[in-house]
């Protein structure tokens, strides 16, 4: 029994001092400044007329977005500022001069009281018209200053009435200030002229559009968004993939975009040394119109055409972005100047156009290659995970295991002795 007991206390030591050595490097990894400002997000919220439909799980769409909101705050990451904009929310008339000038900043940017910005929130009620252009302008003048991330989530449930300011135009004015801001749009019931012109204002910045008809997916993209905003800004570079391997670009690790059309192939290489692993992940988005039932493929294959890997991902008409990845490690060399191996990576989709909508240009393409060293045997107890440490572990507790039988034995053995004597 005391055997038993030693080894148990020995077991949950070593468990402890195991936890400990892993936890604390994750800790101070995590206090670590970053060197930039706090990211900042302001959510571009429609309190136009259009908002009390209750067409959103049996509530009005306004409803649907002040739980949505609520939910979003309640999740907000400490190190964001974050803002609130409306529009269409103070003048109920029928001049339009007047209603397209009707946008608020209801919560400034800067650190976040939740329960103020609640109750803001909850005093909202649908009223006006739909500015979303004037209301981007002022959106983007709220996130003025800094060099952290910036970030504009418009939520609206109809087209913009304020012509001729074009909501699209004003998305690209902003683009080519070159602030780094990005407009994420949400599209509550779309129909075909507000998700044009909703995909269009993202398009513009680099963003994304998103059409959401249930109250959870309007909480969980929101969420998602604004958790990106936090996430270390990266500069995607330009590439363009090639019909065929041998003609593919040499890509190195980091983050690309590209577009390609539909039943297009693109075609991309990459240099992997012994020992190294490659990472590779797509993104593909539908930035307009396209038919359900849908699947992006990322394959890597050796230069003489066999495959390596494969990563593949479907959607089913209410998904925007189809993402997959892979990972190939290529195994250490005896020899200390072998080659790198050429993997050449293929992206196909599998997307067709809706009646009616332009194929060209192609489909945004978002790339991301990570070539990093492999596990090698003397790291893998050092490395995040116990991995190989689980053998070690096994070892720990069958040795005290044996070492518990042996000692009961010489008890045993010593107590016979000793009676015999």
């Amino acid at each position: 029994m005391i055997t038993r007991q030693r080894l148990a206390a020995g077991v949950c030591a070593l468990l402890a001092a195991l936890t400990a050595g892993l936890a604390f490097p994750v800790a101070a990894a995590a206090g670590e400044p970053t060197g930039e400002d706090a990211p900042k997000v302001n959510l571009v919220l429609d309190v136009s007329g259009s908002m009390r439909a209750r067409d959103i799980d049996g509530q009005s769409r306004m409803a649907a977005a002040k739980q949505a909101f609520n939910e979003v705050l309640d999740a907000t990451p400490e190190e964001v500022r974050l803002g609130i904009r409306t529009l269409g929310a103070n003048y109920p008339g029928d001049d339009q001069k007047t209603g397209c000038k009707d946008t608020a900043q209801l919560y400034p940017v800067g650190p976040l009281d939740r329960t103020e910005a609640k109750t803001a929130v909850a005093t909202l009620t649908p009223t006006g018209w739909t500015p979303i252009g004037p209301a981007l302008l002022k959106a983007a003048d709220d996130l003025d200053g800094g060099t952290g991330s910036k970030r504009i989530v418009l939520i609206s449930d109809g087209e913009d009435t304020c012509a001729p300011l074009d909501p699209c135009e004003v998305a690209r004015e902003i683009a080519a200030k070159g602030v780094g801001l990005t407009i994420d749009t949400l599209g509550l019931v779309p129909n075909t002229k507000m998700r044009q012109q909703l995909s269009c204002i993202a398009e513009a910045t680099g963003g994304t559009y998103t059409s959401v008809e249930h109250t959870d997916e309007l909480t969980d993209r929101v969420n998602q968004l604004v958790d990106r905003a936090a996430d270390p800004v990266v500069t995607p570079v330009a590439t363009e993939g090639a019909g065929e391997c041998a003609k593919a670009p040499g890509l190195k690790s980091g983050l690309y975009t590209d577009r390609e059309e539909f039943g297009q192939q693109r075609w991309y290489r990459v240099d992997v040394d012994p020992g190294q692993e490659l990472r590779a992940s797509v993104s593909v988005s539908a930035d307009r119109a396209v038919n359900p039932s849908y699947g992006v493929l990322l394959r890597a294959v050796t230069v003489r055409g066999r495959e390596i890997v494969r990563g593949e991902a479907a959607g089913n008409g209410r998904t925007d972005v189809v993402s997959t990845g892979l990972r190939y490690p290529k195994a250490q060399s005896d020899d200390e100047e072998a080659p790198a191996e050429t993997v050449c990576l293929q992206v196909t989709h599998s997307y067709s156009a809706a009646s009616g909508v332009k194929t060209t240009p192609g489909l945004p393409l978002e790339l991301t290659v990570d070539v990093v060293d492999g596990p090698s045997p003397a790291s893998d107890v050092a490395s995040f995970g116990l991995g190989r440490g689980w053998w070690l572990l096994g070892a720990l507790i069958l040795t005290g295991f044996l070492a518990g039988v042996l000692w009961g034995w010489l008890s045993r053995w010593r107590v016979a002795v000793w009676r015999t004597n």
